[in-house]
């Protein structure tokens, strides 16, 4: 099989593209055939090794997981003794933000990572897409009491992170701005949102409406700037750390003062995120977005398109 390594931190060149034996499952793991699985922001940064503080959940040095990759949707073609839950044949995705080495053609998953049957009516595309934005998404919600009378602002409504949670919004009854890409706003309005800005010059800026909650999904917005626009007691939250860290100590000193706020998600159990979103699946309220495929031996593009910060929803590898 063919397999990605990510011997160092640095550039998608540094990226090897080898011919490997196909592994052997242990006791507890199943052998997962893989056809579809994405080119995400976790794997971005694993392979980058940016921002600094990703070394001390991959690695100091170099990544800890020879082969990238976090999420991934196939067929199971070997399982070991000890597996009950699943069976050779069953279609099954799944995600591990720490990594699963599925940027390869197999791989061996632990059947305690968060993995679940494939629907029958989606793509294996469509199940890898719903993994990693969809859980940040989710944890970018659970900072605060999301319910139909709040109005959010969601900056970087066409990001994997920012449509998922755009229609998560929706489904919960809110009044939901988005900011997006040209082109995209048709597609937001058919999602229920209630007023689309063009990310251009920034004008959602201008905005005279106020938000509960601003979750800025790509990180091109600070507190700062963006403050003006939330209500009193309104909170901003972000999925990066802003220019130097300022999130993070934002989300420390902020609550320990009246006014506006700053959180910080933690995403922390992906079982408990992905339940929700095939919650969403099944009642056909949400459908996430794709942008590019490649295949396999084409990554290398893949993860430079997704660093230019341009990806619309996600980035498809297929085998």
């Amino acid at each position: 099989m063919i397999a990605c390594f990510q011997p160092k931190y640095g550039t998608p060149n540094d990226l090897v593209i080898k011919e490997v034996p196909i592994p052997e499952p242990n006791s507890s793991e199943i052998l997962v055939k893989i056809l579809a699985r994405t080119v995400n922001r976790t794997d971005t940064g694993v392979q980058s090794g940016k921002p600094f503080v990703v070394r001390f959940f991959f690695g100091f040095w170099h990544p800890s997981n020879e082969i990238s990759g976090t999420d991934f949707s196939g067929v199971i073609v070997k399982k070991g003794e000890s597996v009950t839950t699943f069976e050779v044949g069953d279609e099954v995705y799944g995600f591990y933000d720490i990594g699963l080495k599925t940027h390869a053609q197999y791989a061996c998953i632990d059947t305690k990572r968060t993995i679940f049957k494939k629907p029958a009516f989606l793509s294996h595309e469509m199940a890898a897409a719903s993994c990693e934005g969809a859980h940040y998404a989710y944890y970018f919600m659970d900072k605060v009491k999301v319910d139909p009378s709040k109005k959010i602002l969601v900056n970087g409504g066409t990001g994997a992170i920012g449509s998922a949670m755009t229609q998560m919004l929706v489904d919960k009854g809110c009044e939901v701005t988005v900011v997006c890409a040209p082109g995209y706003e048709e597609t937001m309005k058919s999602w229920g949102v209630n007023k689309v800005y063009n990310f251009a010059n920034k004008v959602f800026l201008k905005d005279e409406s106020r938000y509960h909650y601003i979750f800025d999904c790509v990180g091109k917005s600070t507190f700062f700037e963006c403050k003006h626009l939330l209500t009193k007691g309104g909170a901003y939250i972000s999925s990066e750390l802003g220019p130097w860290s300022q999130n993070l100590f934002l989300s420390l000193l902020t609550p320990l003062l009246p006014g506006k706020k700053v959180k910080f998600p933690l995403p922390l159990d992906s079982k408990k995120s992905l339940t929700y979103v095939q919650d969403l699946f099944v009642r056909g309220k949400f459908k996430p977005l794709l942008d590019r495929a490649y295949e396999l031996s084409n990554i290398k593009e893949a993860f430079e398109y997704a660093l230019t910060g341009q990806k619309k929803g996600n980035v498809i590898i297929k085998s």
